[in-house]
């Protein structure tokens, strides 16, 4: 008999519940994105996802259940995304999360959302009949997140259960990479979320240096950074965009028009590819370099670092191709395999917090019924 979790994800805007049997088997996953909601703000604004998550959870829930073919009765647990994240986003799934797990008497796990975002990797490769060897180093990116551990799976007294522990490695000083895609593509008049606009564009772009050169090129300086060396810093090579464009006021024109082309509902790369010059398309490939190289570079050398074979990478810019290749083309240099999660397991889900749930619970982890979100939330230790 399967052990069937209940995943409840509300971090920031994505509403999302999953089934997910014994850790592995997704039986079902069910995500409200509020992404149109909040473009037309250039940005998640916290008051609206929070009321946006007060409309969506109950049918979101009951719709995960339903394609899962379970009623409440069938369930054997229940997990919930503590933190990190927005505090009123956060407060609306645990609060759901404990009436629920106290009407049917279930036991309640509380996750770490950035657990969450490692265990969707192993999903993904259960998925695939692998199982990535221990210990790895992940990369966790996204809009909210740039963060390397070094994950190592720990002794959990004879259950078939896997257990994992995790250690901080480096983490950005300033700007997320996913952060950083957003507001360059609103300074280039590309819209929200940026990443998906600008991973395509930049594809499109015949560019083809590994990082910028020439008169009209974007002048990236060198990243300097007290401290460990695997953390990350992206807001230089946001403003090297910035001054580039103040430099290059002929540009101007073609910003506007892809903000009123924005304003008329179009959005795809395909509708503002026609809006950029080859200046611009060259300016995003260059922009693109820089970040994944930077996310490259570190992944490689904390790999090193902690003499292991494996990397994980997830997070909603895992989906991002260019990176992808990236890894990829340097995994078959240095012998380590590299693992990814699909589309719909890189961006924020329940089925990653369903999983990372069954792990705590086969470790003994239970929450108490004073249970509260945690905004600041961290994973691991240094």
């Amino acid at each position: 008999m399967s052990f069937r979790i209940l995943g409840i994800e509300s971090s920031c805007d994505e509403t999302a519940a999953a089934v997910v049997a014994d850790g592995l088997d997704i039986l079902s996953s069910v995500v409200a994105s509020q992404t149109d909601i909040h473009r037309k703000y250039g940005g998640v604004v916290p008051e609206i996802a929070s009321r946006e998550h007060l409309r969506h959870i109950v049918p979101v829930v009951r719709e995960a259940l339903k394609r899962a073919g379970l009623s409440f009765s069938d369930l054997d647990a229940i997990g919930v995304t503590q933190g990190p994240g927005l505090a009123g986003a956060l407060l609306v799934g645990v609060t759901y999360a404990k009436a629920l797990a106290l009407a049917l008497q279930k036991p309640l796990i509380a996750v770490n959302h950035l657990e969450g975002h490692v265990h969707a990797v192993l999903l993904e490769a259960h998925r695939a009949g692998k199982r990535p060897r221990l210990p790895a180093v992940c990369l966790i990116v996204s809009g909210g997140h740039t963060l390397l551990y070094e994950v190592t799976e720990r002794d959990t007294q004879g259950s078939t259960a896997q257990g994992f522990e995790y250690r901080r490695l480096g983490g950005t000083r300033d700007d997320a990479a996913g952060e950083a895609y957003d507001k360059v593509a609103k300074l280039l008049g590309l819209g929200y979320p940026g990443g998906p606009i600008i991973d395509q564009l930049a594809d499109s772009s015949s560019n083809t240096g590994s990082l910028p050169s020439g008169e009209n090129g974007l002048k990236f300086g060198p990243t300097k950074i007290k401290g460990s060396p695997l953390d990350f810093s992206f807001s230089g090579v946001k403003t090297a965009v910035l001054y580039h464009l103040r430099e290059h006021q002929e540009l101007a024109p073609e910003i506007e028009a892809r903000r009123a082309s924005l304003a008329h509902g179009e959005r795809s790369a395909a509708q503002l590819k026609p809006l950029c010059s080859r200046q611009t398309l060259d300016l995003v490939t260059n922009f693109q370099k820089k970040v994944v190289h930077e996310l490259v570079s570190r992944s490689f050398a904390a790999a090193s670092q902690c003499n292991v074979k494996t990397i994980l990478v997830s997070g909603g810019v895992a989906a991002n191709r260019e990176l992808r290749r990236a890894f990829d083309n340097q995994a078959r240099l240095q012998d380590i395999e590299i693992y990814f999660p699909s589309r719909e397991l890189s961006t924020d889900n329940a089925a990653m917090i369903a999983a990372a749930a069954f792990a705590r619970y086969s470790s003994g982890d239970r929450a108490e019924s004073m249970l509260n979100a945690d905004p600041n939330l961290r994973l691991g230790v240094r």
